[in-house]
């Protein structure tokens, strides 16, 4: 199967999944009853849907970082961030795949590919959110493997998680990524205590907070070398934040292009919406904006699938990609009057979960650090 023959049939198959799994308002129900929908990552899973990055050898879909942003910008315009994100979920733990042992790929990371276990990922602290190298969680060694004491926080599936890939720094480091680890822990494990904490949109993810009482980790769970994860956190970061790029710009065009068809039809004294500027003007603007991130984001990909340092794209991509479908979203939200502010719309849910992604995976202040130091690098120590 040619690539472009291959990426129109995901596509085609997105619009499908959407319909039979009524995926967008599946994201709506969970709005209002947070609860982690199992049935439809499973649903996802069985057509190919998560893991679309992962290579063919691990069960993924081995697609491109070009073409995943373009599978899972369908899904987001098809569903929102929901269901998007879920297809992403084995990316976000793509270091389990690219430093695990086989062991832990069979055991943990096949089975999150075939929808059929939840692995979370923990790296944010109550003290290091966006500075990682701040993390405290201490990792004790011992004679079977190492003891976990510390607090994560605003852990997406807190409640739900089945294992989660958590970050801590082993005995006897300090500072900075020195002595970072990055450990599978099952979550059913003595010691361990979770709590949600509910969040302004994206509930479904029940976020919260994990304590790890002196949680005893087994070293075969350990992944990768000890103290090498903070390299292997950042790489990851950077795929992640190009491909999110792409699930904002899906949602912000969809409530774009219903509010465009909306504002032609609606009459307001005496003639469409869409003939009076204040209305018109920033929708044209939205359209350009919109246009020229999704041509950014791409370039960013590009990046990724080259390997030609995409750290400062990607992260710029990301602040891009938010900014624009915010503000897409808001004009949808106040073009459609009162409608537009109520839950009988998708609007106002739409803003509240693409609101995230100024936070998580890298606030947007940090995302303009780290392309400024693509521009003015740091100097080497003599």
């Amino acid at each position: 199967m040619s690539v472009p023959s291959r990426l129109s049939e995901m596509i085609a198959r997105v619009d499908r999944v959407a319909r039979e799994l009524r995926l967008a308002e599946r994201s709506a129900e969970l709005d209002g009853a947070p609860a982690f929908p199992r049935a439809e990552f499973r649903g996802l899973a069985a057509e190919g849907l998560v893991g679309l990055r992962t290579p063919t050898d691990l069960g993924g879909a081995g697609l491109s970082a070009s073409e995943a942003g373009q599978v899972l910008g369908r899904l987001a315009y098809r569903s929102g961030t929901t269901f998007a994100k879920l297809a992403l979920q084995p990316e976000f733990c793509s270091v389990l795949a690219r430093q695990g042992s086989s062991e832990l790929i069979e055991e943990y990371y096949r089975p999150l590919v075939r929808g059929e276990i939840l692995v979370g990922n923990h790296v944010t602290e109550p003290t290091a959110g966006s500075d990682a190298g701040a993390i405290e969680l201490r990792a004790e060694r011992t004679a079977s493997g190492y003891r976990l004491t510390g607090t994560k926080s605003e852990a997406a599936f807190a409640a739900d998680a089945d294992a989660a890939i958590v970050y801590g720094r082993v005995s006897g480091a300090s500072e900075g990524g020195a002595g970072i680890t990055a450990f599978l822990v099952p979550q059913n494990l003595p010691g361990l205590h979770r709590e949600v904490v509910p969040d302004l949109g994206e509930r479904w993810m029940r976020r919260g907070t994990v304590r790890y009482d002196a949680v005893e980790v087994p070293a075969r769970l350990r992944i990768g070398a000890e103290s090498a994860a903070f390299g292997y956190l950042r790489e990851e970061l950077t795929r992640e934040r190009a491909l999110l790029a792409a699930i904002y710009l899906g949602v912000g065009r969809a409530s774009w292009e219903e509010t465009v068809a909306h504002v032609g039809a609606r009459a307001a004294f005496g003639r469409t919406l869409s003939h009076q500027q204040a209305v018109a003007f920033p929708l044209v603007e939205d359209w350009a904006r919109l246009d020229a991130a999704d041509l950014f984001v791409r370039r960013a990909l590009e990046e990724i699938d080259r390997g030609t340092g995409p750290d400062a794209t990607a992260a710029l991509a990301k602040w891009m990609s938010t900014d624009t479908a915010l503000a897409a979203i808001d004009h949808a939200i106040q073009f459609h009057g009162g409608r537009g502010y109520s839950k009988s719309l998708p609007h106002e849910q739409r803003w509240r979960d693409v609101r995230s992604g100024a936070i998580a995976h890298g606030p947007s202040e940090i995302m303009h650090l780290v392309a400024a130091r693509a521009l003015w690098p740091r100097p080497t120590k003599a």
